[in-house]
Order: structure tokens, then sequence, then C-alpha cells
């Protein structure tokens, strides 16, 4: 049942990657995340060189999150409009992004760049929000009443020009911050092959301070847009989207996602901030771990390499 990928130049058992992209679909419509943080590591794992790994699987995050949003998009818990200007941040962080990974994999730093970016952002970003939820987890059981606070935004938000009103977000705040958050994104999406939801969903949150019923559906709007970039990017510039490999991925991804969708109402948002946080942060660790593992290779040639 194996099948070849001829970019990737390795055979895998294309019916565990049917199984892996229902799986990692799963994930992204329960969280509002792209999956590509969970997607790439396991696709390393599985011997496919990492930037074949990254590249690939952005059209599975575009698939899963496509079908993600459609499920949102019915309940009317997307914001288009800020949506829309984290779009166009995603896009211009796409082109920087394929640029700067097409330069890192010039000088054979390629690899130590993906790892590194997974040890540091999702290591950080799982602690803090394992720590966060696991906090109000605990305080819930104990039964302990957190006085209200109120839900105050940042007052550099207010002080910056270009301001805009998302009304379906509750915001009246300047273009800059989501144009920026955007443009992360999209630098990240390029380099870890991720959709980047698991610093939007956070930064919307605790940062602009969005209404909590549009987060998810945000996050996955603008995932799409950003991917879908990065995507057609990486296959014209660095030649290293395997096209086999991204059908098989997003197969599963689109099933897997309606179904995410679907039980994300049937948990409390503290108890899947736990889950998700633990699962970054186990990622960022064996990413990490991989820097100080010896390979079984010592010598490698990265293929499509111009």
């Amino acid at each position: 049942m194996d099948i070849y990928l001829p970019i990737a130049e390795v055979s895998v058992n294309w019916p565990f990657l049917v199984l892996l992209g229902a799986m990692v679909g799963f994930v992204s419509g329960l969280f509002g995340i792209g999956g590509g943080f969970l997607m790439a590591p396991i696709l390393i794992f599985l011997g496919i060189p990492p930037a074949v790994a990254v590249a690939s699987q952005a059209s599975h995050v575009v698939a899963s999150s496509t079908s993600g949003v459609i499920n949102y998009a019915g309940k009317k818990a997307i914001d288009f409009k800020i949506g829309s200007v984290m779009a166009v941040g995603g896009v211009l962080g796409a082109l920087l992004g394929v640029e700067l990974f097409r330069y890192l994999r010039l000088l054979g730093q390629a690899d130590l760049a993906v790892a590194l970016s997974y040890l540091l952002f999702l290591g950080a970003i799982g602690l803090m929000m394992l720590y966060e939820s696991l906090g109000a987890i605990l305080r819930r059981v104990r039964g302990e009443v957190v006085p209200h606070k109120e839900r105050r935004r940042p007052l550099w938000l207010y002080g910056l020009p270009l301001k805009m009103r998302f009304p379906r977000s509750g915001l009246y705040i300047s273009a800059i911050p989501p144009l920026g958050l955007g443009l992360l994104v999209g630098i990240l999406s390029a380099i870890m092959g991720v959709g980047g939801g698991f610093i939007l969903v956070p930064a919307m949150l605790y940062v602009l301070r969005m209404r909590a019923s549009v987060v998810v559906g945000t996050s996955l709007f603008q995932i799409i847009v950003t991917t879908a970039m990065t995507t057609v990017l990486q296959a014209g510039r660095n030649q290293t989207v395997d096209v086999v490999l991204s059908t098989i991925l997003l197969l599963g991804g689109v099933v897997g996602a309606q179904y995410g969708a679907r039980w994300s109402g049937k948990f409390r948002a503290e108890e899947l901030r736990a889950v998700l946080g633990l699962i970054v942060l186990l990622v960022g660790i064996q990413m990490g771990l991989e820097l100080f593992v010896r390979p079984s290779d010592l010598f490698a040639f990265a293929p499509g390499v111009n």
C-alpha cells in the first residue's frame, strides 16, 4: 500500500497519510488552527525532508481551514473585514518568508531554521497557554470565584493611525496591529509550514480583545489566504511542493475539519486551551530534541536546490 513521492523521493503508506490528514484536520476544526504545526513534524518523523514537508502540507492546511470556515460561516462566526486586513499582511509575509526560506536552503541551514522555529515559538506559546488554562481549570474545580476584570485593550492600540471599525468583532482600532499579525503569520507559514493559528488565536483574544465568538472562524479565514499564497510561492520559487503528498493529505483533511468544527462546542474553552497548549508544547520539545540527536545519515543532499 506504499506510494512513491517524486519530490520527497521516498515511499510512504498512503492509507496512513489519509488517516493522518483526517486526524490533523479534526484538530484544525476543533481548535481553529491550521494544523501545520502538527503535520509538518509528523511528516519529518516519517522520513520526508523538512523542506518538502513544510511546503507540501501547506495545501492540507488550506483544505482543512476552508472546510472549517464553511462551518463557521454558517454560524455567522467570522469577521471577514478584519480577517481580510490580516490576510493582506499574510500575503506580504509569505513573500518575505519564501525568499528567506530559499536563502536558508541555499546556505544549507533550512532544516536548522525549521527546528529552531518550532522549539522557540511552540515551546513558549505552549507553556503560556498551558499555564493560563490550567489555572482557570483549577479555580473552577476549587469553586473559587474570580473577580470580573474589565477587558481593557492596550492603550497603544488607540494611538496608532489608520483606524477602522470592525463591528462584528466590536473593535474600533488601527489597522496596523492586525496587519502586523498577518505579516508575522505569513513569514512563519513559509518557514515552519504552519497556518499560524496558535499565534493568531491568543493574539486576537488577549491583545486585540476581539469577541471570542468570532476568533476561531476569523483565524481560519486568514489562514486560507496566507497558506494558499505560501503553497504557490514555494512551488514556484523553491520547487519543494510534492503534489502527490499534498493531494493525499487534503483528502482526509477536508472531512476531519468538518467533524472537528462540530465537536468544538462540546468542550469548555479552558479545557480546549489546555489540550492545545500541551500539544503545542510537546511538538516544540520534540522538534527541539532533534537538534541534539546525532543523525543516522551524516551527509545528505537536499533535492531541488537551485
